[in-house]
């Protein structure tokens, strides 16, 4: 092609890919359909995990939600439910996320500022006030507390008549990303493991409709990472996880059905939807030909997708609704079997509901309006889709040799491998905005004059944190403290001892041990994570 007839000289995606001005059938000439795509719902589930997609059965649409404390999240909750909201899906405050209960000293100016502000059974009753556990779908983005929060939704269960066998939902409960992205962590890795491979073990056998490891890749590629790292990296924590259930002795096709995973849904349309695509195709090549799981389930990679908060922007925030439907767009486009679309005032807070409906309508207008689920993977076929997949599962397989050159996933965090590796891709991404190689409208480009319009944003009151605290020393004011220490105990003997660590968590929560006295007793017996400085 004539370059001088072209905008620029290299057109590239974000993830350095080159891409080519025209795909033809000489770009996609190794591909055999058979082995490289099949049909929807059969190996190598490239073109989607079922058969008939959303012919058969749309996405669960859930929208992220927590704020303030347990009351003022249950309202949210069930206005999002009646707004044709199909799965809930809970954002603890950042106290809950590091395992410290409301009124440490880590807590003050925190609580219920960036999610539900949850320290015991208490709290998780008042959450689901209303809402039939037995009905609805729950997902939680927890991780180093996971297997306290999944025993409190557990005890919410059996208080509603809701037995653990009749639960749906997922736990995050992916602490190798934590490491490498997001930072939440609480102990070092090897006991972090430990209580990972216990909820696995527990859920396998008294939760089998629950999902136990949303492997996330969304929280690497916020920090920083192209596409090609966060397909490659989440795929390298999600082998990982498989094999250390199965060190454990747990048959991989007894839990390998119910791990799930959770993308991001980024700006570049085309690379997204490869990224999905290679995903599933790699997935199932190695649960079968790696890990020899014989049951097809074990290969079916299903996913959830967020679009990508780090999109948004502060300035002209009306172009993140422009953002939001492209992004989820790609995940529907790529098949995912959950969605939740950000709201586009949350570069500036917590989405206020006007922002949070029209979050919700974006996913309903694309599912009913736009006629795109009415035939199944409408890109596959196209040259430079196709051509592209099998580009970013060629990178990926290069990170995964470079991971087991490291000695696997662990290893290479101690090596600060991936951290380096996605600090370097963000630095490369912020050189490239401020060169104005890499447009951002409104910020960069385009830019407007002037303030813009007014808009109303969601404030969380002093108040909610006076409230927060008051509820929970009145807990402890009026629980059978007797009860909790005996149950504390269990836990420490638990956790010095090899047994499974569900059970005694679980008998504390129910005796409203708070999640800063639990994580406490821990912390005795496994320590605390540190990180080397890299810098």
């Amino acid at each position: 092609m004539n370059n001088e007839r072209e905008r620029k000289k290299v057109f590239k995606n974000l993830s350095g890919i080159e891409i080519k001005g025209l795909y033809t059938t000489d770009d996609v000439k190794n591909l055999e359909y058979k082995r490289d795509l099949g049909l929807p719902g059969e190996f190598p589930f490239t073109r989607g995990v079922y058969p008939t997609m959303y012919r058969g059965r749309l996405w669960t649409m859930r929208q992220f939600a927590g704020l303030g404390t347990a009351e003022d999240t249950n309202k949210r909750f069930k206005f999002l439910i009646e707004n044709g909201q199909t799965g809930l899906s809970v954002a603890f405050h950042l106290p809950t996320l590091y395992g410290w209960e409301s009124g440490h000293e880590m807590t003050i100016g925190e609580i219920g500022k960036e999610g539900v502000a949850i320290d015991t059974l208490a709290d998780m009753e008042t959450l689901f006030a209303g809402i039939d556990l037995g009905k609805i779908s729950t997902s939680m983005t927890i991780n180093a507390p996971a297997a306290i929060l999944l025993a409190m939704y557990v005890a919410v269960g059996e208080k509603q008549g809701v037995t653990a066998d009749k639960l749906t939902g997922t736990i995050q409960n992916d602490i190798l990303k934590e490491y490498i992205a997001q930072k939440s962590w609480i102990f070092p890795p090897e006991p972090s493991m430990r209580l990972i491979v216990d909820t696995i073990e527990f859920c396998t056998k008294h939760v089998p409709k629950w999902n136990t490891i949303s492997i996330s890749g969304y929280h690497i590629r916020e920090a920083g990472a192209t596409a090609v790292q966060e397909l490659a990296f989440t795929l390298a924590d999600g082998f990982a996880y498989v094999e250390a259930a199965t060190k454990r002795g747990i048959d991989i096709d007894e839990f390998a059905p119910r791990l799930s995973f959770f993308f991001n849904a980024h700006n570049d349309f085309f690379e997204e939807i490869a990224k999905y695509r290679a995903a599933r195709r790699i997935w199932a090549r190695r649960m079968k030909d790696k890990y020899h799981a014989k049951d097809a389930e074990s290969w079916r990679l299903r996913f959830h997708t967020q679009t990508a908060g780090v999109s948004l922007q502060a300035q002209e925030p009306e172009n993140n609704i422009v953002r939001v439907t492209l992004q989820a767009l790609a995940a529907v486009l790529g098949g995912t079997q959950s969605l939740h679309t950000n709201s586009f005032d949350e570069a500036l807070a917590l989405p206020s509901e006007h922002a949070v409906k029209i979050a919700l309508r974006t996913q309903q207008i694309i599912a009913h309006e736009s006629g795109i689920t009415n035939t199944i993977d409408p890109l596959g076929g196209s040259y430079y889709l196709e051509a592209l997949t099998n580009k970013m599962e060629e990178e990926a397989e290069k990170y995964f040799k470079k991971i087991d050159e490291l000695g696997g996933v662990i290893p290479a965090i101690k090596k600060n491998f991936f951290q380096m590796e996605i600090a370097r891709s963000a630095y490369e991404y912020q050189k490239q905005v401020e060169s104005g190689d890499q447009s951002v409208i409104g910020v960069n480009f385009q830019r407007a004059s002037g303030c813009g319009p007014k808009i109303d944003l969601l404030k969380i009151g002093a108040d909610v944190a006076e409230k927060q605290v008051a509820k929970l020393k009145k807990i402890k004011e009026t629980r059978d403290n007797k009860k909790v220490k005996a149950s504390l105990d269990k836990v420490r003997a638990a956790a010095k001892g090899k047994e499974n660590l569900m059970f005694p968590i679980l008998e504390a929560v129910k005796a409203y041990a708070s999640i800063g006295e639990i994580i406490a007793t821990l912390k005795e017996v496994f320590g605390v994570h540190k990180e080397d400085a890299v810098f």
